[in-house]
């Protein structure tokens, strides 16, 4: 689906300012000739199974699938080291940062999950780190911002705007434009060419080992697949192995606040196409066609862009997306904790509360990707 431009049908592509266009077209080109090299790739598989500890599980859901009424397998990313799938680009990135004589990353967070697995990997690969963080996003993920500290990274807030994940991109954007020579690792499937080209590369090792353990576990192919989406990191890392499979169903479970517009971070489901913050994709907009805040108790939804891919997705009738209201992902949090004893993150219960709703009674095989656990979310008030 991919294009030589950075494009996914008529999304994506590269809106940045003048200031930016030699250091994205000097990555993407760097990206496209050192990722497939045999030192790159030994080094990255090596730290991604011995550090991160891939491949993660694939659980069969025994409780939750009687509760259901269908098989669901779990795809365990909070298993991985920092407890989500963001840790698999940050490897991959900070990675090609170091080859590239990088003194310095950047990048920013909303759930924490990112900055977290962003300041892991510059720790272990022995480079600073700063990590742009909304105000309201650092209160409610407070956890996060002591664990992004410890690992010695600089955790800088903002207030801007809404004082959450869109201000937190603006700001360390912001940041690059002054210093084009930091290394600006964006931890979701959104943003101007190369970012959703190599987000996507680096998550799809979610999908291969998925589609491997469910012919391995089961003899077939799912028929179905659910993931949360926000920007669209962790959905297409699991999509992107069965994109090719049309008897395989494609489902993503969106920030749906509410439940209604405007109170909500359904992207796909209430936006239009725009361009917003460097690439041409859907985005929640007002009358006028500028983009308005998003809403949604989980911080890593709570975003108002979306993947490019994700819309070239949604319009060719590949992949159905739905709005999950915070009432049902509170409720499938507690209840995957309940019936499983595993805790999940506040993001991931959105793809849970899809998967109950559509399989119910139905006696189909599925998959959820459990993108993070939920250690940061125990202590809020839901």
């Amino acid at each position: 689906m991919l294009q030589y431009n950075g494009k996914y049908g008529e999304y994506g592509g590269s809106y940045i300012p003048p200031v930016l266009e030699n250091q994205l077209n000097k990555l993407a080109d760097f990206f496209d000739s050192h990722v497939q090299k045999e030192e790159f790739q030994k080094e990255f598989i090596s730290i991604l199974k011995h550090y991160v500890g891939r491949p993660s599980p694939l659980y069969f859901a025994k409780n939750l699938s009687e509760y259901v009424g269908s098989r669901i397998y779990l795809k365990r990313e909070d298993l991985n080291h920092t407890g989500s799938h963001k840790i698999n680009n940050c490897i991959g990135q900070i990675l090609l940062a170091k080859q590239m004589g990088a003194t310095e990353i950047i990048a920013e967070t909303g759930a924490g999950q990112h900055g977290v697995a962003t300041a892991t990997a510059a720790a272990l690969l022995n480079i600073p780190c700063k990590v742009f963080m909304g105000e309201i996003d650092a209160a409610r993920q407070a956890l996060n911002v002591k664990r992004m500290e410890l690992l010695g990274a600089e955790v800088v807030t903002t207030n801007l705007g809404s004082r959450t994940l869109k201000d937190a991109v603006d700001a360390a954007l912001m940041y690059y434009v002054e210093n084009p020579t930091s290394y600006y690792l964006l931890g979701s499937h959104v943003g101007p060419h190369p970012y959703p080209k190599m987000v996507g590369y680096f998550q799809s090792v979610i999908g291969k080992e998925a589609r491997q353990q469910i012919l391995e576990q089961e003899g077939r192919l799912p028929d179905s697949i659910f993931a949360c989406v926000g920007g669209g990191s962790n959905a297409i890392g699991l999509f992107s192995g069965f994109l090719d499979d049309q008897e395989v169903e494609i489902n993503g479970g969106e920030g749906g606040g509410s439940g209604t517009y405007p109170k909500t971070a359904a992207t796909l489901s209430f936006g239009k196409p725009t361009v917003f913050q460097g690439t041409y994709s859907y985005c929640l907009v007002d009358d006028t066609g500028n983009p308005i805040p998003s809403t949604s108790v989980s911080a890593g939804l709570d975003y108002p862009g979306i993947s490019p891919q994700h819309a070239a997705l949604k319009d060719s009738n590949r992949a159905n997306y739905y709005p999950v209201t915070d009432d049902e992902a509170i409720a499938a949090y507690k209840l995957l904790s309940k019936l499983e004893g595993i805790i999940p993150a506040i993001e991931s219960s959105h793809a849970v509360a899809l998967a109950v709703k559509l399989l119910k009674d139905k006696n189909k095989l599925a998959i959820v990707n459990l993108s993070g656990r939920g250690d940061k979310d125990v202590d809020r008030e839901f």
